[in-house]
């Protein structure tokens, strides 16, 4: 029988095939969300904010926001090559931002157990703190990544 012995084990050993895996996200290629770091319960990504991701009053849709935001928290919660699943996310949109800024998003997680794990997730562009984000993930048995023999 195969077995996991440690998640921090399996990113550093499988951390390539891991970040190869996360950052074929056709959703998040679509928008133009570029994978820029992955670490163990981390991540960070980058986006340029165009004109078809503006609201009516001409600024980043929260939308677009939250996309980049929900990108980096799955990429975090999966960083140990374990399958896991959103259950709950949460985000205070702080300020606006405007069509050509560089939004940066940076997930980093704040406990893991078994079954969850907790994430803080921001998202800023140059100048400030765009939004914050708290998020709930489900930590399923299978391993997307080759395992670690007994």
């Amino acid at each position: 029988m195969k077995t996991i012995r440690d998640d921090r084990d399996v990113h550093i050993q499988y951390r390539e095939e891991i970040k190869e895996k996360l950052q074929n996200d056709t959703f998040a290629k679509w928008l133009g969300i570029e994978l820029l770091e992955v670490g163990p319960g981390t991540a960070e990504a980058q986006m340029t904010i165009t004109e078809n991701m503006l609201n009516a009053h001409g600024t980043a849709h929260g939308a677009a926001l939250f996309a980049i935001a929900d990108f980096v928290f799955a990429v975090a919660c999966n960083s140990y090559g374990k399958t896991s699943v959103g259950l709950s996310v949460t985000i205070g949109y702080l300020a606006a931002c405007q069509r050509g800024d560089k939004v940066t998003a940076r997930a980093t997680e704040i406990k893991r157990n078994q079954r969850t794990s907790w994430y803080e997730v921001s998202v800023e562009n140059d100048k400030e703190l765009l939004a914050h984000v708290s998020a709930l993930s489900y930590r399923k048995n299978e391993y997307f990544v080759g395992t670690v023999e007994d």
